[in-house]
C-alpha cells in the first residue's frame, strides 16, 4: 500500500510541477523520484537505481544526439531547398496547389524531428503566397501541425525516444512496423489537404497576377510585420554534392528501417561522412557542432534526466505495486483491451498534459497492467502514439505558440479549425494500427481465456 501511494504520489507531483511551470521537465525528472525514494526508506539503493536507468536508456540519448547532429548538418548543407523552391515555383495562384504544397514542404522539412524549425521553414515561405491571395492562413497552421504531429514519430523526434526509454525498449522495435502507418497518416493529411484547398478554390478562384507581379510582394498589409526571413548562410551550402546528401540520407533510412545495425550506430557513422564530404575543414566541423550543440543539449539532457525517473520508479517496486492497484479497479472485461485504450486515452492525456508527464509518469503504469493480459511493453509504446496529432494542439506545447505566432492568427481559432481534423488522423492511425497488427485489439491472454461474452 505505501508503495503505491508513493508511486502516485510521485506521479501526481511531477506532473503538478511540470505543470504548473513550478521546475522545468529536466529538474522535475531528476529530484522528484530522488525525493520520493528517499521517503519510502530506499536510500541505500538509490545508487544503483538510477545507474540502471540511465544505463538503458543510453543508447536512446546517443542516437538523438546524432539524429539531430546529422539532419542539422543536411539543414545548413541545403539539402532542402530544391524542394522549398520547386514547390514555391509550382503552387503559383492555385489555392489547391498551395494547400497541398505547403503540406508536401511540411511533411519534409518535419523529418528533422523539430516542429519549430518545420514552422519556421513552412511560414517564412508559404505566408505571403496566403496574405497574397487573401487564403485562409488557419488552413496552413492546421496542415503543418498535423505534419509534424505523424513525422514526429521518427526515432529522433520525441515521443517515440521518450516511450523507448520510459518503457526500455528499443525505439527501432517501436518505429519500424509504426512506417506503414504513418504512411497511411500521411496519405490521410493529403487527402485532407486537397479537400481544404479545394475549399479556398472554391471560395477565391485561381488567381494570376499581373505580368511582373510577385506572389511574395505586399502580403503583409492586412498581416504580422515580423515575420521572418529564412537565413540562408551562402557559404554553408553545398548544391554541388546535393544528389550525394539524398543518397547518403536515403542509404539512412533504408538502413534503419532494415535494421542493418543499430540506430545509434547508424547515425553516428552517417554524422561523420556528412561531416567529412559537407565540411572537410576541421573548423568549420567543430562549428557546425557547436551550432546545434544547443539543440543537442536540451533533448538528450532530458532523456538521460528521465532515466533516473524510470530507474528509481522501476526498483524501488512502484511500477509494480501501481500495477496491481490499477488492475484491481479496471472491470475484467476492459483488461484485455489496454492496448487500445491506451491509444484512446493518448488523445486527451497528451493533449492536458506534456508528453513528458505521459511517458514518463502515466505510461509505465499502464504497460505494467497490460503485461497481465499478454501485452508487451513495446506494443503499448507504440499504442501511445497514436494521439500526437491532438497533442500538438495542447497550450503546453511550445512550438504550437511558435506556429501561431508567425501565422498570425489567434490560438483558440486554431485549436477549434483543427481538432476535427487531428482527431480524425488519430483515428485513422488506429484503425491502420490495429490492421497492420502494431498492438492487438485482445490481449494474447484473454484470448486463451476466452473473450468476453458481450463480443
Amino acid at each position: 500500500m505505501l508503495l503505491t501511494l508513493l508511486g502516485f504520489g510521485m506521479v501526481i507531483t511531477f506532473m503538478t510541477l511540470i505543470m504548473t511551470k513550478r521546475l522545468s521537465p529536466l529538474v522535475a525528472l531528476i529530484l522528484v523520484p530522488i525525493l520520493f525514494a528517499l521517503l519510502g526508506g530506499f536510500g541505500a539503493g538509490i545508487d544503483k537505481m538510477m545507474l540502471d536507468g540511465i544505463r538503458k536508456i543510453a543508447p536512446t540519448g546517443v542516437m538523438l544526439m546524432f539524429a539531430i547532429l546529422y539532419f542539422g548538418v543536411m539543414i545548413d548543407a541545403g539539402l532542402f531547398d530544391p524542394i522549398v523552391g520547386r514547390i514555391l515555383r509550382a503552387v503559383k495562384g492555385d489555392p489547391l496547389k498551395i494547400v497541398v504544397g505547403t503540406t508536401v514542404l511540411a511533411l519534409v522539412i518535419s523529418l528533422d524531428g523539430d516542429g519549430s524549425t518545420t514552422y519556421m521553414i513552412v511560414v517564412a515561405s508559404m505566408l505571403p503566397l496566403y496574405r497574397r491571395l487573401k487564403m485562409n492562413a488557419l488552413s496552413m497552421t492546421c496542415l503543418a501541425m498535423l505534419a509534424s504531429g505523424v513525422m514526429n514519430l521518427t526515432p529522433w523526434g520525441g515521443p517515440t525516444a521518450r516511450a523507448a526509454s520510459a518503457l526500455h525498449v528499443d525505439a527501432g522495435d517501436i518505429f519500424v512496423p509504426l512506417v506503414p502507418v504513418m504512411r497511411v497518416a500521411i496519405v490521410a493529411i493529403l487527402l485532407l489537404a486537397v479537400f481544404l484547398g479545394l475549399r479556398e478554390r472554391r471560395r477565391l478562384g485561381v488567381l494570376s497576377l499581373p505580368d511582373g507581379a510577385s506572389l511574395h510582394a505586399g502580403y503583409d498589409e492586412d498581416g504580422p510585420k515580423n515575420l521572418p526571413e529564412i537565413e540562408v548562410d551562402h557559404d554553408l551550402r553545398r548544391p554541388k554534392l546535393l544528389w550525394v546528401n539524398a543518397g547518403l540520407t536515403l542509404a539512412l533510412m533504408v538502413s534503419l528501417v532494415m535494421g542493418v545495425l543499430p540506430l545509434p550506430v547508424l547515425f553516428m557513422i552517417a554524422f561523420a561522412v556528412a561531416l567529412i564530404i559537407n565540411y572537410p575543414n576541421l573548423a568549420e566541423q567543430r562549428r557546425r557542432v557547436a551550432q546545434h550543440a544547443g539543440n543537442v543539449l536540451s533533448v538528450v539532457s532530458l532523456i538521460f534526466a528521465a532515466g533516473i525517473f524510470t530507474g528509481i520508479l522501476s526498483g524501488t517496486g512502484m511500477v509494480e505495486a501501481m500495477s496491481r492497484s490499477l488492475l484491481a479497479v479496471i472491470p475484467d472485461a476492459l483488461g484485455p483491451y489496454l492496448a487500445g485504450i491506451t491509444a484512446l486515452v493518448s488523445l486527451p492525456f497528451t493533449f492536458f498534459m506534456s508528453n513528458d508527464a505521459f511517458y514518463f509518469g502515466v505510461l509505465p503504469i499502464l504497460s505494467e497492467a497490460a503485461q497481465g493480459y499478454g501485452i508487451s511493453p513495446v506494443e503499448m509504446a507504440r499504442a501511445s502514439l497514436i494521439g500526437q496529432p491532438v497533442h500538438l494542439l495542447s497550450p503546453l506545447v511550445p512550438s504550437t505558440y511558435l506556429l501561431v505566432g508567425l501565422a498570425g492568427v489567434e490560438f483558440g481559432d486554431h485549436q477549434r479549425y483543427s481538432l476535427k481534423w487531428a482527431t480524425m488522423v488519430c483515428l485513422v492511425m488506429l484503425a491502420a494500427a490495429l490492421a497492420f497488427g502494431l498492438f492487438p485489439l485482445v490481449g494474447a491472454v484473454a484470448w486463451r481465456r476466452g473473450l468476453p461474452t458481450f463480443l
